[in-house]
Formats: structure tokens, sequence, C-alpha cells
């Protein structure tokens, strides 16, 4: 139970630490837009606000690097292969989806063979040694319900309520 409560702290903890560092981030976006609206339209008179921006600048780039110490983000290196080539992230996403749909289509059929193969040997052992395929099948049916009351078993909570992983 306070294993549980701490990993929902801890994933607490990482959302709020990654909200404030998206808000440090937007913030100096905020700053540069500034930075560049002051220079675009440069002036004597202007030396004064453009430093005091690039000091924010400077100081909100310090306090994202000290948030960003909270964070433990993992960004793979494709993906910053794509940012660095102009491409959009999305595409990295999108082939690791469709490769993963490809490798699940390939156990599937490697499942529904083995299946396949399985029936068929039950079907010709049935035909030679009927008594025993019977008892097999009685066996093999006890055990299934037993290891479904085991699992529901390990699901359940006292009160009935049923145990839900938390996200990490």
């Amino acid at each position: 139970m306070e294993s549980s409560a701490a990993a929902a702290t801890l994933t607490d903890d990482s959302k709020q630490n990654l909200t404030l560092v998206i808000n440090s981030i937007q913030k100096t976006l905020g700053i540069l837009h500034q930075l560049y609206l002051t220079v675009s339209s440069y002036n004597v008179a202007s030396q004064l606000p453009l430093l005091q921006r690039m000091n924010n600048l400077v100081l909100e780039l310090d306090n994202m690097t000290k948030l960003a110490e909270n964070c433990n983000i993992q960004v793979p290196m494709e993906v910053l292969n794509l940012i660095d080539d102009g491409k959009n992230p999305d595409e990295f996403t999108r082939d690791v989806l469709n490769s993963c749909i490809a490798k699940n289509q390939i156990t599937k059929g490697k499942t529904d063979t083995f299946k396949s193969l399985r029936r068929h040997l039950l079907e010709d052992l049935e035909q030679t040694f009927p008594d025993e395929v019977e008892a097999y099948r009685e066996i093999r049916a006890a055990s299934a319900a037993e290891t479904k009351r085991f699992a529901q078993a390990q699901s359940t909570l006292p009160n009935g309520d049923a145990k839900v992983k938390t996200e990490m």
C-alpha cells in the first residue's frame, strides 16, 4: 500500500516538474520573441530594454536548467536526429508503431500456427488414444480453472476492488 502511494507521489512530482520545465520553455520563447522585436527595430534608445531582455533570457535559461535537473526524460537519438534533419519527430513515432504492428502480426501468425498444430495433434491423438486425450482434457480444464482462480485472487483487494497498476 505504501509503495503504491509513493509511486503515485513520484508520478505526480514528475508531472509537476515537467510542467514547470514546459512553462519555463514557453517563457523563454516569449523572451526570445521580445528580443527579436527589440533587435529588429534597434536604436540607441532601445539599448537598455535590450540589455534587460538579455539578462532576463540568461536568468530564465539558468532557471530552466535547474528545473530540468529534476526531470528524467529520455529522448531516443533517432528523434533528435530527425529534428536536426528538419523532419517531424512524429515520423519516428509512426515508424515505431508500424514496426510494432508488423512484429505483432508476425507473432500472431506464429501463435495461430501453433494453435492449429496443437488442434491437429489432439485430433490425431484422439483417434488413436481416445481415453488418454479425454483424461488430458480434464486435467487441462482443472489446471486452467485453478490458474484463473489464482489470477483473480492476486488482482483483487480484500474489499473486492481490483488492483490497478500505476503508470511510471
